[in-house]
């Protein structure tokens, strides 16, 4: 099973692919989640990537189709995988195409999460991680028992600095411009499949487990 979330920041792909992968027994590959580790660590693609993330921008296509490429030659993604934020331009689709001819694999399917504008502000302004585990909470649809402190562990909540609301906006403007027209070059390949991404979580698994077993 090889499959590409696709959606805006906040549409919830992250979420639905670490449940679902685990469930199928196939890595989830998070862009976003490598693009943190390589932050945190302070490498420096870490260090280059802090700084555009924080503008809102996008990481240069040649550098996500690197990370993508060496996490897609590795064993565990030989019998599928969940792609997460990635692609997101055309360029970096054509480059993901190009690397599964390589490796004698193809696409079983795109999933689009549709999210109005107006929730996913509210989703992403309102998100809130913890600075040791990373668990995510939200101030008002799945707040902290103690505000500002992580339920799990302990450790302090924060909002990350592409979190805020300038930051975002400008996000979903840059998603709009450069990410959005993946939809047509999917659709146009027979790939693409429309969930709602609003309600409840167990709702919207549902309906991306009946899309891909439609496939």
């Amino acid at each position: 099973m090889r499959l590409i979330f696709l959606g805006p920041p906040g549409a919830g792909k992250g979420t639905q692919a670490r449940e679902l992968a685990r469930e199928w027994g196939v890595p989830q590959v998070s862009t976003g989640d490598m693009l943190r580790e390589a932050v945190a660590a302070g490498t420096p693609l870490g260090r280059e990537a802090k700084r555009i993330m924080e503008t809102g921008a996008l990481v240069p296509d040649e550098v996500m189709i690197g990370l993508i490429a060496d996490r897609l030659r590795q064993p565990d993604a030989a019998s599928g995988f969940i792609l997460d934020g990635f692609p997101r331009t055309i360029a970096q689709a054509e480059a993901l195409e190009r690397l599964l001819k390589d490796l004698g694999q193809s696409l079983d399917g795109v999933v689009f999460f549709d999210v109005a504008e107006p929730e996913l502000l509210r989703r992403l302004t309102g998100r809130r991680l913890c600075r040791q585990c990373q668990t995510a909470f939200h101030v008002t649809s799945a707040p902290p028992q103690r505000e500002g402190v992580c339920d799990r562990c302990g450790g302090e909540l924060y909002q990350r600095d592409d979190d805020s609301e300038a930051t975002v906006r400008h996000r979903l403007g840059v998603y709009a411009r450069q990410t959005a027209p993946l939809l047509d070059y999917y659709r146009g390949r027979g790939l693409l499949t429309s969930v709602k991404g609003e309600g409840a979580i167990g709702t919207i698994r549902e309906a991306i487990q009946r899309a891909v077993e439609g496939r």
